[in-house]
């Protein structure tokens, strides 16, 4: 884009709180450089005319691209390539949500594109105030789902959030942090760190300017970016009413899928994570089960290893007549009929295979197990 459309994108950017789709509307329309010109003289339909009015004598324009020129970033509207459309499209099909719609503008700090980052990702969320259990759980499956080429999509904040950040940063992954203010604006400030990892290596992204100040709002509407972008959020840990679980409804709401992991019954941490599984969440215990949901066809998890049983894989009768032999001593293969309750000429026959798995030994017309 040249000069004139970056400022006229950033000062559309911060006219009117996002999402706003009659703004998007009016730029679809004659474009961002037209549009910002009506919108500075109050030339805009009535049905925008409320969503701009109080900030529309407001253009720091030039300030907020500075500042983003400072960081390194990048405005990323959908004229560009890396515009993650196909990830976008999902907020057409939903109803009964006022916020769904896709942004209008993302201002990016990070060498990541938004395009690759939506082909295969996850978002891990939950609560601020983790377990070590689920800051144990969420670090595992961030570094699990990086090691598998996914990157790991969250939102920055304490607990669940900063754990699932600094595992993928520290397997040499990627990840992406959602923010709910300008991307200068480091939140929560003990973070501060943390966000300029993610920055340098992997994306900070935002639909707010420079300068704006994460609220209570702001931080539900952030929360469709951290669904859209994400073939599947993993809610590893959630109270009773989270901003996780409104990132859950988001992600069913834009058909994506929505994963719980299972905690302790007592504990408060764990209650919005079993309410989901109760609402058909899917229980994941582990990185390749969110694989299946994110992956290719046919990318399925590995079969989950079982202790092996000198019993596996013997038939039904011989089970039986296994498990028919006394702990000490032993029967004779008329005893084991009636112990086992098959017919004496059954009991034979799975006596010889289990003699030759070494699983029993017969000494003087009795049959005892092995000892082992």
């Amino acid at each position: 884009m040249n000069d004139d459309e970056a400022r006229a994108w950033a000062y559309l950017s911060r006219v009117a709180e996002p999402p706003c789709p009659h703004l998007a509307a009016l730029v679809g329309c004659v474009g961002p450089v037209e549009a910002a010109a009506r919108v500075r003289g109050g030339a805009v339909p009535q049905s925008l005319r409320s969503h701009v009015e109080a900030r529309r004598h407001i253009d720091c324009a030039e300030q907020d691209l500075a500042i983003l020129k400072r960081l390194g970033g990048r405005l990323v509207t959908a004229g560009d390539e890396e515009w993650p459309a196909l990830a976008f499209a999902a907020f057409a099909g939903v109803t009964g949500r006022p916020q769904s719609h896709e942004p209008l503008v993302l201002w990016a700090v990070g060498p990541a594109r938004l395009d690759d980052v939506a082909a295969r990702a996850a978002a891990v969320v939950g609560t601020r105030a983790a377990t070590a259990y689920g800051e144990h759980v969420a670090a595992d499956f961030a570094a699990g789902l990086v090691g598998r080429d996914a990157a790991v999509v969250s939102g920055g904040a304490f607990g669940i959030d900063g754990a699932a950040h600094r595992s993928a940063l520290a397997t040499e992954g990627l990840t992406v942090a959602a923010l709910a203010g300008g991307v200068d604006v480091p939140y929560p400030s003990g973070h501060a760190t943390l966000l300029r990892r993610i920055a340098d290596e992997g994306l900070v992204v935002s639909e707010y300017p420079p300068g704006v100040r994460p609220a209570r709002y702001r931080f539900l509407t952030r929360n469709r970016l951290v669904a859209a972008l994400s073939g599947a959020t993993v809610v590893v840990e959630a109270g009773a009413r989270s901003g996780a679980a409104n990132t859950a409804a988001w992600a069913r709401a834009l058909g994506r899928a929505v994963c719980a992991v299972p905690g302790p019954i007592t504990s408060s941490a764990s209650v919005g994570c079993h309410a989901l599984l109760k609402d058909h969440a899917h229980v994941v215990t582990r990185a390749s089960e969110v694989i299946e949901l994110i992956g290719r066809v046919g990318e399925l998890a590995p079969e989950e290893s079982r202790p092996v049983s000198p019993l596996d894989g013997l038939e039904d009768s011989e089970k039986r007549v296994y498990e028919a032999l006394p702990a000490r001593g032993g029967r004779t293969a008329d005893q084991l009929a009636v112990a086992s309750g098959l017919p004496p000429t059954q009991v034979l026959g799975p006596l010889a295979v289990l003699e030759v798995l070494g699983l029993v030994v017969c000494r003087d017309g009795r049959w005892k197990l092995a000892l082992r």
